[in-house]
C-alpha cells in the first residue's frame, strides 16, 4: 500500500549526528578512570603496608605463599635465566668479534655479568612471575569474590586485606629478590659456559676481568628492583582479584589484566629505577 502524501519519508527517521564531538571518545572520562584506578591501587597499597606493620596477619597463609611463589617458580626461573644468559653471552660475543676484533671476547665477562645482574635477570624474573603468580592471585581472589567468600570473611569479623593481601605481598617482597639472586647465578654461569666452553674464550682473562670490574652493587641494584617488582605483582594481582565482577568471565578478564598491567608497570619502573639508582656503590 503506497504511503500517503502526509506520511513522512522513512529515511528521515535515520538520525545522523551533526556534532562530531558526540561520536568521539570523551578524553576526560578516560583520564578520570585512570586516576580512579590509580587511587584504588594506592589505597590498597597503603592499607596493606599499614597492616604489615601494625596488625597481626595470617602466618599460615604466608608460609603457603612462600612455597607457591618461591619453590614452584624455580623451574621457570631456571629455564628463563639459563637461556637468557646464553643468548646475552652469544650477542656480546658477536659484538666484540665484529666491532672490536677477534680475541677481544675474553674481556666481555664484566659486561655480560653487569647486564644480566642489573637489568635482564630482574626484569625476566618479574615478567615471568607477573604471568604465573600475579594472574594466579587475581584468579584465586576473584573466585573468592564471586562466590562471596570475601563477604563471609567480613561477616566473621576478619579483615580480607590482612588475610589475603598481606601474606601475598610480603611473600613477593621476600621471594622476588631471592629468585633474582638465583637467576643471576644461573644466567652468569650460562654466559660463562657459552663463551668459555662453547666458543673457547681465554678462561683466565675472562674470569680475571669479571672479578676485577664486576661490583657487588651491580647485584644489589638488581635486588632492589626485584623488591619493587614484587610489590607491583602482589598489589596488582590482589587488586584485580578484589575488583572481579560478572562471574567466570570476570575472573578471566581480571586474570588477563593482572598479568598485562603488572608487566607494563615492571617495564616502566625498571627504566626509572635504572635512571635514579647510582651506577656504582654510593661513596
Amino acid at each position: 500500500m503506497p504511503l500517503s502524501g502526509n506520511t513522512p519519508d522513512l529515511q528521515t527517521w535515520n538520525f545522523i549526528p551533526t556534532n562530531r564531538k558526540m561520536t568521539e571518545p570523551n578524553q576526560s572520562f578516560f583520564l578520570f578512570r585512570l586516576l580512579t584506578k590509580a587511587g584504588e591501587i594506592g589505597d590498597l597499597f597503603n592499607q596493606t603496608f599499614k597492616n604489615i606493620f601494625t596488625k597481626s596477619w595470617e602466618k599460615k597463609n604466608f608460609l603457603q605463599q612462600l612455597e607457591e611463589i618461591g619453590v614452584k617458580s624455580l623451574p621457570i626461573v631456571t629455564i628463563t635465566a639459563a637461556f637468557g644468559g646464553l643468548v646475552f653471552g652469544l650477542q656480546i660475543y658477536i659484538a666484540f668479534t665484529r666491532y672490536v676484533g677477534h680475541g677481544s671476547e675474553a674481556y666481555s665477562g664484566p659486561i655480560i655479568s653487569l647486564g644480566l645482574a642489573k637489568e635482564l635477570i630482574p626484569v625476566f624474573v618479574g615478567l615471568m612471575l607477573s604471568g604465573r603468580v600475579g594472574s594466579s592471585m587475581a584468579a584465586e581472589i576473584g573466585t573468592m569474590k564471586i562466590t562471596e567468600q570475601i563477604d563471609a570473611l567480613f561477616s566473621l569479623g576478619a579483615d580480607p586485606n590482612r588475610f589475603l593481601v598481606v601474606p601475598r605481598t610480603l611473600a613477593c617482597i621476600i621471594i622476588l629478590p631471592m629468585l633474582t639472586l638465583y637467576g643471576d647465578f644461573i644466567g652468569i654461569l650460562s654466559g660463562f659456559f657459552y663463551n668459555i666452553v662453547l666458543m673457547g674464550v681465554n678462561r683466565h682473562v675472562y674470569i680475571t676481568n669479571t672479578l676485577t670490574y664486576f661490583e657487588m652493587w651491580d647485584v644489589v641494584s638488581g635486588l632492589i628492583k626485584a623488591v619493587f617488582f614484587g610489590v607491583i605483582i602482589a598489589i596488582v594481582g590482589c587488586w584485580q582479584g578484589l575488583s572481579t565482577e560478572a562471574g567466570a568471565e570476570g575472573v578471566g578478564k581480571a586474570t588477563t589484566r593482572a598479568a598485562v598491567i603488572s608487566s607494563v608497570l615492571i617495564l616502566i619502573f625498571n627504566f626509572f629505577l635504572s635512571e635514579f639508582l647510582p651506577g656504582s656503590f654510593p661513596g
